[in-house]
């Protein structure tokens, strides 16, 4: 049975820096209803502040499926105890094989181990595939705690500790 590995990649390796192009290309071809350019993609990733996504102020992770790097995100301490959510992409040909699923469980543990509570995002709308996705994993949509051009929606969920295992 082929499973999702996600873990821990510095956000410029040749599969995280390919996953966040198409990460780009998708969510700004959407917002425009036309395919960005190269440019664009080049020009919207330019000092995009992705770099804050390692520890100790945040933590950027690769999913790979049967071995092909397929879905990437991040998650980026905002205080002492808030996280945002952040770049969560799944590959079209990867979607529905549970890689957002174990994305957001490894995101989620991430914040944790960074000291949050609680795990925010933002997004909009038309990503549809994704605001689902975060409300099938409990995050339920909260007040803005941001604004942009390219917020529509919020989200937020409480951290709760992983359970202990008990002992028999």
């Amino acid at each position: 049975m082929t499973t999702w590995s996600v873990r821990p990649e510095r956000y410029d390796t040749p599969d995280a820096t390919a996953l966040r192009r198409d990460y780009y290309d998708e969510v700004a071809s959407r917002y425009w209803k036309r395919p960005a350019t190269r440019a664009e993609i080049d020009e919207g990733l330019a000092d995009d502040g992705v770099e804050r996504l390692s520890v100790p102020t945040g933590e950027f992770v690769v999913g790979r499926y049967d071995g092909k790097a397929g879905a990437c995100g991040g998650v980026l301490m905002m205080d002492a105890e808030h996280a945002e959510l952040t770049r969560v992409y799944v590959r079209p040909g990867f979607r529905g094989t549970g890689g957002g699923r174990a994305l957001l469980g490894v995101l989620e543990d991430a914040a944790r181990r960074l000291g949050a509570r609680r795990m925010v995002l933002n997004t909009r709308l038309d990503l549809v595939e994704a605001r689902a996705l975060y409300v099938r994993n409990g995050y339920a949509e909260i007040p803005a705690y941001c604004d942009g051009p390219y917020m529509e929606i919020w989200y937020g969920k409480d951290l709760k500790k992983p359970q202990e295992p008990q002992n028999p």
